[in-house]
C-alpha cells in the first residue's frame, strides 16, 4: 500500500521530535522525604512509590519547555496535595473528589505504570533522615 507524500514527511517530523518528558516527584508533606518518582515515556507514565510511606505527600509535576510551549498538558498544575496509602498515589485537587494517579493521568492520556521501590531518599541535614530513610533494598 503507498503512502501519501504529504504523509511520509509529516511521519518523520512525529518521529523525529524530541520525546516529552513529563515528570513527577512525590515528597511528604513536610518536604523531608522523597517518597516517588516518576516520567512519561510515550503514552505510558512509569512511577516508583515507597510502599511502606503512608500519609499525607505533596506532588510535584515539571514538564518540559517543549511540552509547555505546546501545550500538551494544559490544565496540569506544578504542585497538588495527596496522600499516598497501601502503595497507592491519590491527588486530591481543588474543588473536586479525589483520583487515583492513574485516573488523573488517564485525563491527559496517559496511562500508570506503578512500582514499588524499596529505597527513599533524603536531603542531607534534614530532620528525621534516619537509617530507615537512607536504606536501599535490591529486588
Amino acid at each position: 500500500m503507498k503512502m501519501p507524500r504529504l504523509l511520509i514527511p509529516l511521519l518523520l517530523l512525529v518521529l523525529a521530535s524530541p520525546a516529552g518528558a513529563l515528570q513527577l516527584i512525590v515528597w511528604d508533606r513536610d518536604f523531608q522525604t522523597k517518597v516517588g518518582y516518576g516520567e512519561r515515556d510515550g503514552g505510558r507514565f512509569d512511577v516508583q512509590l515507597v510502599p511502606r510511606h503512608n500519609g499525607p505527600v505533596v506532588v510535584l509535576f515539571s514538564q518540559t519547555d517543549e511540552e509547555f510551549r505546546r501545550g500538551t498538558f494544559p490544565a496540569l498544575l506544578s504542585r497538588y496535595n495527596g496522600f499516598l496509602r497501601g502503595g497507592q498515589l491519590i491527588i486530591e485537587l481543588p474543588g473536586n473528589d479525589d483520583l487515583t494517579l492513574s485516573k488523573f493521568l488517564a485525563t491527559f492520556r496517559l496511562s500508570v505504570s506503578v512500582q514499588s521501590t524499596g529505597q527513599t531518599l533524603s536531603l542531607p541535614g534534614l530532620k528525621g533522615a534516619g537509617p530507615d530513610n537512607i536504606k536501599i533494598k535490591n529486588r
